[in-house]
């Protein structure tokens, strides 16, 4: 089993199929599991290369940060074969809590980005929220204790008050990751003619906060 995990689409494509990559050296029998958050398409093209070699390629992409690894609960996102997911569950479950698979090679890409584009339109709201409760004349952090403890409460509310009521402090080193995450979902849901909803245009004006574009 090769477990990939970097940034993007072309890294993936140059640790699996560049030169000297995992293509290269891979042996019949064998699992390429991609965590990394790309196109579904990425991993299906380079599916095709695996099983050209007698191996197989599943997306395995993961949510929920640092803590999350540490404590071992990673939420495993996969799609592929079955077979392929059962052979990688005692490496996945090593990290992994719960490990759920959804479907064929993509359907883990497509989960994982659609909780993308609905966190970063939740931080967007949030954010706002706190911003208009300060305007009313309530500290962002004694109201973040009263929603976390609420109806509203949410995972992007909590990573808010934690950097200090505002996305100021999260929006270099996030921001460009959900942007790219953003413009892949509006690609998808352009390819497949689709309308994205009222998530999209949220995530897009959570985007325009964090002073990042799709």
């Amino acid at each position: 089993m090769i477990c990939v995990c970097v940034l993007g689409d072309a890294d993936v494509e140059e640790v699996v199929a560049g030169e000297g990559g995992v293509l290269a050296g891979l042996g019949a029998g064998s699992v390429v599991a991609v965590h990394s958050t790309v196109h579904p398409d990425t991993c299906r093209r380079l599916g095709a290369a695996v099983r050209d070699r007698g191996a197989e390629l599943i997306d395995a992409p993961v949510s929920g940060g640092g803590p999350a690894a540490d404590q071992g609960r990673l939420l495993v996102m996969a799609g592929g074969p079955a077979a392929a997911v059962e052979f990688c569950r005692p490496v996945l479950a090593a990290f992994g809590d719960p490990v759920l698979h959804l479907g064929p090679l993509g359907s883990g890409q497509v989960a994982k980005l659609i909780n993308n584009v609905l966190f970063t339109a939740n931080l967007g709201t949030a954010a706002s929220a706190l911003a208009l409760g300060q305007a009313l004349g309530l500290g962002p952090g004694r109201l973040a204790e009263v929603i976390s403890r609420g109806s509203a409460a949410s995972f992007a509310l909590d990573r808010i008050a934690a950097a200090g009521g505002t996305l100021e402090p999260m929006a270099a080193r996030a921001g460009p990751l959900l942007g790219k995450d953003v413009a892949l979902v509006a690609a998808l849901a352009d390819a497949a003619a689709v309308p994205a909803g009222a998530v999209l245009a949220a995530a897009d004006a959570a985007l325009e906060l964090m002073g990042q574009g799709r």
